[in-house]
């Protein structure tokens, strides 16, 4: 991905850095070839060259590109868990796959974490966004996702003879496992995701208290996965579960939702980060109906929230990290609502503005192992920002509201916004 040339200055609002620090009230950016050089208070700042650009922040807020830690590009007007794999061609997937990133770039999303996708389209989709062929974040492809036969992801009845193969490698034990996590391999994904329990989606046979693959596969999977320098992550509600991921090894967990204290302590001695993924659960509670959802799936969502907001209060007070993203594609949580997940956890959930930023910037590079590089505004990263005209610490549900982007830039290029150079 090609960065800026020459340099850049962005004024006039306040710099949130990423960190959960308080906001420089008059705050100053300094961007030369791509790179920051001075993020802090305008009284402060290197003077600045006759040729450089101006843009204005109109006393709004200068802040770090938004990461979603939990992306799924190849999930579109998902009804119903089988749309997931048979709903589109792969030839039609891939193109969606293509506009859903474009459209989380101009949601002022610079880089995310692919949560699993159809067949190997993340991984290529990275390639295209990676050679300026087309616009999106900055990606860390999973590719295909793993679950044990007759788990949560295994929904196609045997009598159709088509597999799963294109969404999820199905594995019964041990061996099966590690073939799975090979293939991935070949791939060239970076994380390999998994389903270590069940869901809501599925009370009949596989809800959120069940568990969906043995610790053996569990094991089986990291060992072979980081003997190949991959990370895994799993989808993670029951509590067994939760312990499962830690003690196998796993490197981050989504949803984390029934956290105890055994399992709270494990997450901590590793420092593992959880991407909770609520929103999409308040969505399905409210949406569910017109959407023909049972009485038992939508309590299990009422359940699944109320356990996750406490489970990511909780790991949060205790000093543990949450990245913020999750599940948006199904027709009750389309993409383009990514935003709507960090007012969520304010109004919701309870957290501080501040903190909510910080993990939708700092700890979102940190899941993508990229924080050297991007997810806060610090001297010698890449200029990943994004300029709001509006106070976004006052009002978080200001980042829903695409046309008061000023700004979004990706290594100092304008990708979207309203930008007035001075």
């Amino acid at each position: 991905m090609k960065t800026a040339t020459g340099r850049t200055v962005i004024r006039n609002g306040q710099l949130v850095d990423g960190t959960g620090a308080a906001p420089v009230l008059d705050g100053v950016l300094l961007i030369e070839d791509g790179l920051i050089t001075y993020a802090g208070a305008a009284d402060g700042a290197p003077e600045v060259a006759q040729d450089t650009e101006v843009i204005d922040a109109s006393g709004g807020t200068i802040m770090p590109g938004l990461v979603e830690a939990h992306f799924h590009p190849t999930y579109f007007n998902v009804a119903a868990l089988e749309d997931l794999d048979i709903k589109y061609p792969v030839e039609y997937v891939t193109i969606l796959a293509a506009c859903n990133a474009k459209l989380a770039l101009e949601c002022g999303y610079t880089s995310a974490r692919s949560g699993g996708s159809l067949f190997n389209i993340d991984y290529w989709l990275k390639q295209a966004i990676e050679n300026d062929l087309v616009p999106g974040p900055r990606l860390a492809a999973s590719g295909r996702e793993i679950c044990g036969a007759g788990g949560l992801m295994d929904w196609n009845p045997e009598f159709r003879k088509i597999g799963m193969e294109g969404l999820i490698l199905l594995v019964s034990g041990a061996d099966e496992a590690r073939a799975a996590v090979r293939k991935l391999v070949k791939d060239g994904v970076e994380w390999v995701k998994t389903y270590p329990t069940g869901d809501a989606a599925a009370p009949d046979t596989n809800d959120h208290h069940t568990l969906c693959m043995t610790f053996e596969e569990m094991h089986a999977v990291v060992q072979t996965a980081h003997n190949h320098k991959l990370k895994v992550t799993g989808h993670c509600r029951a509590t067994e579960g939760i312990k499962n991921a830690l003690l196998a090894g796993y490197d981050a967990l989504e949803h984390g939702t029934f956290i105890d204290d055994e399992t709270l302590d494990l997450l901590l001695e590793r420092d593992v980060p959880v991407v909770p993924a609520l929103y999409f659960e308040q969505m399905s509670i409210e949406r569910g109906p017109e959407f023909g959802m049972s009485q038992a799936v939508i309590d299990g969502h009422q359940e699944t929230l109320e356990g996750g907001s406490e489970s990511a209060r909780r790991i949060l007070a205790a000093g543990g990290r949450l990245g913020m993203g999750g599940d948006y594609g199904f027709a009750w949580n389309p993409h383009g609502d990514y935003a709507k997940e960090l007012d969520f956890f304010v109004k919701y959930v309870g957290l501080k503005p501040l903190d909510v930023i910080k993990c939708a910037t700092k700890t979102g590079a940190e899941i993508l192992g990229r924080s050297d590089e991007f997810g806060t505004l610090a001297a010698g990263k890449l200029a990943d920002v994004l300029v709001v005209d509006g106070d976004v610490v006052a009002d978080l549900s200001i980042l829903q509201d695409r046309s008061r982007f000023i700004a979004v830039m990706q290594g100092g290029v304008f990708k979207a916004g309203r930008v007035v150079y001075l």
